[in-house]
């Protein structure tokens, strides 16, 4: 499986610019005002748990608190704010990979245009609702940085603490849960002293394909064309990472 999020990885190499990262905190902004929303007005991150897991990014991220509590109150109508709303869209990228691009905005039909005009200039194209999703799953991904631990070690003791599935990257790993179950599995860890990088709800890929370097650029450039469109929160894909 792969829970990776094109979008945060793009972000990571950008985090140095400080544009960037305001750019980036205005998205958890958003992104917090929605999960208020969508969980009924509740501004209480312990009653309304996607409030508490993006609550969590926006703090790793350095979001200060003064401006996730005016996101919070704007979610519960004590202060004015945009008329959002969430949107999806699907579309195939270079090489045939499937795309899932989650977002927020203030005006759908432009950035569904912006969206499809990124597609076609990256050799990719928009599919229709439905035609890429279903090669997804909604999974928890807690992902955790190996730096001094076994990954064996990390690996077994998440599926012991409820984890449904594992994979090892690089420096990192990801650990799978159903979305229920996200904040139970990531307490369980944090009481065996185990540091969290980052938890949310992702689209998982159900099997990744591999593409060639060449194609892989382009994929690349396609996710950084989508991460710099406003409106775009997250980028999934079954490329294999």
């Amino acid at each position: 499986m792969s829970g990776h999020s094109h979008a945060k990885t793009v972000m990571a190499t950008k985090m140095a610019n400080n544009a960037q990262k305001g750019k980036m905190l205005s998205k958890y902004g958003r992104l917090i005002t929605i999960a208020v929303k969508d969980g009924g007005g509740s501004g209480d991150p312990e009653k309304n748990s996607k409030l508490k897991a993006i609550i969590e990014q926006a703090k790793g991220a350095n979001m200060p608190k003064e401006n996730i509590e005016r996101a919070i109150k704007k979610g519960t109508g004590e202060l004015a704010g945009e008329s959002l709303e969430s949107v999806s869209y699907e579309g195939f990228g270079p090489a045939g990979i499937a795309v899932v691009v989650s977002g927020i905005t203030d005006n759908t039909n432009r950035t569904l245009g912006e969206i499809r005009s990124i597609f076609n200039q990256n050799n990719g194209k928009m599919a229709g609702e439905g035609a890429v999703k279903w090669m997804f799953e909604s999974k928890g991904t807690i992902t955790v940085s190996v730096a001094g631990t076994s990954k064996e070690e990390l690996e077994l003791l998440a599926i012991e603490l409820g984890a449904e599935d594992v994979a090892a990257r690089e420096n990192t790993v990801d650990i799978y849960t159903k979305p229920e179950n996200l904040d139970l599995v990531k307490k369980a860890l944090e009481a065996k002293g185990i540091k969290i990088d980052s938890a949310s709800i992702d689209f998982v890929a159900k099997e990744e394909v591999t593409i060639s370097e060449k194609e892989r650029e382009q994929a690349q450039r396609l996710f950084e064309a989508l991460d710099d469109n406003d409106a775009v929160n997250e980028i999934y894909s079954n490329l294999k990472n």
